[in-house]
């Protein structure tokens, strides 16, 4: 009996000793990653492909990285506590401190893959690895422009601070995303259905919002992505910190079933909802979306499965 209980006591010592080693490696390591050499050829940009630029840049960027009229970056206030403190960087045109440090190669390659400059991986800005070449090329155009979005900020963001759960994310589940083999090609708009898709999934991302867990998104293949678009991740208020789930977006009387495309518009153009109320800072309106684009985002929502998702929110949203 005395040996059977010292050999547990050992197993269990010896478990525990490996556990410890395991969380401390997790603290402590840093994943890093090959910057692979990438041909990339930017075209000199005219107004038309600056101001599309622009309004992506709009759509996409400013949400975080816009703090006291240019992209100086802050502090992410929407981020749930378990992921750490977030900050989006200085993205203005700064030489040093903002996105002036930076090539349009190890641009490219860092919007594509999420694996920055110094070879670490993004897990908040984790690239956009289906965004159309023409899309890309139109932001960092922008990025590189003297609009006054981009006025050089001298803000120092304070580094990230990830938590212990996403640092055992990053060295055992996180990993870059391929770079693209051959140019991405916006659909045609005459391809309603195709050219949604493209819109709600590989640019704007809308499913990783709006699907069950941030964790399990899957860029790669979006529909693959657990609980697609049926909402329930939890999402801060930026403005009071008060946990809000997100919608379900698929076409279930749970859902979008009943809604009008002149509801969804309104929703998402402006953040009101059918009943009258507004939705919370959580989803922020896009007034930048066309009614064309919005109309393509919405039948693509009508073509994914319906699934049975209540979401009971503790206020409107």
């Amino acid at each position: 009996m005395k040996k059977a209980l010292k050999i547990i006591g050992i197993s269990l010592g010896a478990l525990i000793a490996i556990l410890i080693i395991l969380a401390l490696y997790v603290n402590f390591n840093t994943p890093t990653y090959e910057i692979k050499k990438v041909a990339v050829n930017i075209p000199s940009p005219d107004s038309s492909t600056l101001a599309h630029g622009k309004r992506l840049t709009a759509l996409m960027c400013a949400g975080c990285h816009l703090n006291n009229g240019t992209l100086e970056g802050k502090k992410m206030m929407e981020i749930p506590a378990m992921f750490g403190d977030i900050y989006a960087q200085n993205i203005s045109s700064h030489p040093t401190k903002g996105i002036g440090r930076y090539t349009d190669e190890e641009l490219v390659y860092f919007l594509r893959t999420g694996v920055k400059r110094n070879g670490e991986y993004s897990f908040i800005m984790s690239g956009h690895p289906l965004m159309s070449d023409r899309d890309l090329n139109a932001i960092i155009a922008f990025l590189r422009s003297d609009d006054p979005m981009m006025t050089a900020s001298e803000k120092t963001q304070y580094p990230t601070k990830p938590s212990f759960f996403v640092k055992l994310l990053s060295n055992f589940v996180f990993k870059p995303h391929p770079f693209p083999e051959k140019e991405i090609i916006t659909p045609p708009k005459s391809n309603q259905l195709a050219y949604g898709k493209y819109l709600a999934d590989d640019l704007l991302g809308c499913f990783g919002c709006h699907s069950a867990d941030f964790t399990k998104v899957d860029p790669m293949v979006p529909e693959n992505t657990p609980g697609f678009y049926a909402g329930g991740s939890t999402i801060l208020d930026p403005n009071d910190q008060s946990p809000v789930l997100s919608s379900n977006l698929t076409p279930h009387e749970t859902g979008l079933k009943g809604w009008t495309l002149e509801q969804f518009s309104d929703a998402v153009k402006f953040g009101k909802r059918p009943d009258g109320n507004f939705m919370t800072a959580a989803m922020p309106p896009r007034p930048q979306l066309t009614d064309e684009e919005l109309a393509a985002i919405w039948s693509y929502l009508q073509t994914i499965p319906a699934i049975d998702n209540e979401v009971v929110q503790a206020r409107a949203q």
